[in-house]
């Protein structure tokens, strides 16, 4: 049977990225046929006249995944060069985001693969039109969901209500991986607040990444053993 997991997370900027590529690449590496999918990406950039998308080039290297034309378009059925929010890119695009679009990409992706990671943009409740969600997406694809916050100060709420609405969806949230998104190594605020979320928010914390100004090449050890049992 075909399986998958959505990638999202608190806020923009926390790490979704790096999550999905290196859960992505520790599947390959154990056999599977994993593919990235960004179902909607902005910020992009032009190149030959194209838009790239840049989450899904990085997962891509990191995995060492080259698809071919179709597959890459299947991956991200919505590119938008204006960095924002998708429901704003795609307005001043004159691009309306269908998801019934992305369900069918999506589809299409899992007849031809064991698995598909796809990572959200921005947070659970960013919105891709006037009146859908990412959330919205998330109960379409119906993937189990692993959630990437911060660490530090500000996390515990953010945290904690993005756990609620996706288990007032009803979804099947994996647990939470903390990514350490400021140079420094975590101090007791860090440490208690990954204890706490763990514990009001009655949630499995599945790993941590440390801080590096470069993308990472390793696969963290605590990562490697929790990727493996989405099988």
């Amino acid at each position: 049977m075909n399986k998958g997991l959505f990638i999202t997370g608190t806020d923009t900027g926390v790490g979704k990225t790096v999550v999905s590529s290196i859960l992505l690449a520790s599947l390959r590496q154990s056999g599977i046929d994993a593919v990235p999918m960004k179902p909607v990406q902005t910020g992009c950039t032009s190149r030959k006249g194209k838009l790239v998308a840049p989450d899904l080039e990085f997962m891509l290297d990191f995995a060492g995944i080259k698809p071919d034309k179709i597959s890459l378009n299947l991956m991200c059925p919505y590119k938008f060069k204006p960095e924002c929010s998708p429901h704003l890119a795609a307005t001043m695009a004159g691009k309306p985001i269908s998801l019934s679009r992305i369900m069918a990409a999506f589809k299409k992706l899992t007849r031809k693969h064991q698995v598909v990671i796809a990572e959200g943009a921005g947070g659970v409740l960013a919105p891709v039109s006037d009146r859908k969600t990412m959330l919205n997406l998330m109960k379409l694809l119906n993937l189990p969901i692993i959630l990437v916050a911060r660490p530090g100060l500000g996390t515990i709420n953010h945290t904690l209500l993005s756990i609620r609405e996706i288990r007032r969806a009803r979804l099947e949230l994996k647990g939470v991986i903390f990514n350490q998104t400021k140079p420094g190594n975590p101090g007791y605020i860090e440490k208690d607040n990954m204890k706490i979320i763990a514990r009001l928010g009655k949630v499995k914390i599945l790993g941590f990444i440390p801080f590096t100004s470069e993308a990472p090449r390793g696969l963290p050890r605590g990562i490697l053993a929790k990727a493996s049992e989405i099988r």
